[in-house]
């Protein structure tokens, strides 16, 4: 028995390559693991990647080229906590960088149509604390947001 924890597949049609490596340019503590190439047995061409095993922000994930059958949605998404505005703008960038789509409330698709939420650590403080009235004023600031604007989502917290 695996004592490894889990490995998230994500499956692609052509480009858990090109996919791997950018997730890998964008996180740190990661890295490139094995890959693997369909053979004549097929069923992609002998020789294409089948699959690329990675490591991004420490977590294992496996790059599936599993062809166009599946595509990504909302229902999975990851989840980045963020300590400050300039981590939140940095993968926010990157992720949205090549024709990703920003979306509300600090959700975005990346060019692969993976979903993350970039989310500053404050943020589940905010809306988790003891006061409800603080709380409601950031959800209500983050609900009106794009990509969160920590300095704005203190400032309904707080009131001013």
């Amino acid at each position: 028995m695996s004592t490894d924890g889990f490995t998230t597949c994500l499956w692609f049609d052509g480009q858990a390559e090109e996919a791997a490596h950018h997730y890998v340019s964008i996180f740190k503590n990661s890295r490139i693991g094995d890959v693997t190439r369909y053979t004549e047995a097929g069923p992609g061409p002998a020789g294409t990647v089948l699959t690329v095993e990675f490591t991004a922000n420490g977590q294992k994930f496996v790059a599936l080229n599993g062809g166009p059958e599946f595509t990504f949605n909302e229902a999975i998404s990851f989840q980045i906590d963020c300590a400050d505005q300039a981590e939140i703008d940095f993968y926010w960038d990157r992720l949205l960088d090549g024709g990703g789509e920003p979306g509300p409330c600090g959700w975005l698709k990346d060019k692969y149509g993976v979903s993350w939420q970039v989310v500053p650590t404050a943020l589940m403080e905010m809306i988790t604390g003891g006061d409800q009235e603080k709380a409601a004023r950031a959800m209500k600031a983050m609900l009106a947001m794009g990509k969160l604007d920590l300095a704005a989502l203190r400032s309904a917290y707080d009131g001013s």
